[in-house]
């Protein structure tokens, strides 16, 4: 019963702070459109980011308050919000959104991430994603591509046209390389030559650094650890459930010839990109078990 309450509790308090919270974010972000000058419409920009982190903070302190969650942020120290940083992070649960906003909010420039475009629809949340220019993404398989071969390349042109937006003001931008949550089961599908992750695809970071460039000034690498013997939901959290999230970050400087190439159309290029993914994926890995063991001694 009390797991119960304390979640009906969260889940009120955290509809309630965004109902209050996204008429206002809506009619800033109406003047991105509707005033004149590149001045009044950054400055319409910086309202909707300054109302998405106080929305954000007050989660945090809707959490510090009635959950017992602890955060164990590592490696935060250094962070800047003025200064432009391309986020990538292991994917297992929707708690690791709040993570993200535990280890970042008013750190960090506000997070962008790339959303299924399905999500629009979702109330409330998808004019607030839509406000904060978060860009939708629309994805074909590879057989959907062969009869429909026009839509190839669709994709690096949401995200260039995304990135474009980015380029007025600092930005995080959030890149979940495994393309879904994990789970043990995906894990076996996949024959994942990782122990604690899925494979990565490079081709969303690699359009995000041809799109963004020399905007970005460096990776923070996110591994994220639940220290519980299972991934925890979300309800998990806003009911109690989680004791701990462990949030590492590291701190790591781009090449810049990560985006000096053409992705899509060069080989040799190509795989030299999937090969810093798949060192980082590697270091990742390593990096989850070394947590792990520290956790169990």
């Amino acid at each position: 019963m009390r797991r119960l309450l304390t979640g009906l509790t969260v889940t009120l308090l955290l509809l309630l702070n965004t109902l209050t919270l996204i008429g206002p974010l809506l009619l800033i972000a109406l003047g991105k459109f509707l005033l004149p000058g590149q001045a009044l419409k950054a400055a319409s920009s910086r309202g909707v980011m300054w109302l998405a982190e106080t929305w954000a903070e007050l989660n945090k302190l809707i959490f510090a308050s009635l959950l017992p969650t602890q955060w164990d942020i590592r490696g935060s120290a250094e962070l800047r919000q003025t200064t432009s940083y391309l986020v990538i992070s292991n994917h297992q649960s929707w708690v690791d959104i709040p993570a993200l906003i535990q280890a970042f909010n008013r750190k960090t420039p506000y997070f962008k991430f790339f959303l299924k475009q399905q999500l629009i629809w979702v109330p409330l949340l998808g004019l607030a994603f839509w406000a904060l220019d978060y860009p939708f993404m629309k994805r074909y398989s590879k057989a959907f591509l062969a009869k429909h071969p026009q839509l190839k390349g669709q994709d690096l042109a949401i995200t260039k046209r995304a990135c474009e937006k980015f380029k007025a003001l600092p930005v995080t931008v959030v890149n979940y390389l495994e393309g879904t949550r994990f789970t043990p089961a995906k894990h076996a599908q996949q024959g994942s030559p990782y122990s604690y992750l899925l494979k990565p695809k490079a081709g969303g970071v690699a359009f995000v650094l041809a799109a963004l460039g020399e905007q970005v000034d460096a990776v923070l690498d996110v591994t994220v650890v639940y220290p519980s013997t299972r991934i925890p939901g979300f309800w998990d959290l806003i009911s109690g459930q989680v004791p701990r999230v462990i949030v590492d970050i590291q701190t790591r400087e781009l090449d810049p010839a990560l985006w000096q190439g053409d992705y899509q159309n060069d080989p040799v290029f190509r795989q030299f990109v999937q090969n810093w993914v798949t060192q980082l994926w590697q270091d990742k890995d390593a990096r989850i078990a070394q947590i792990r063991a520290e956790i169990e001694t």
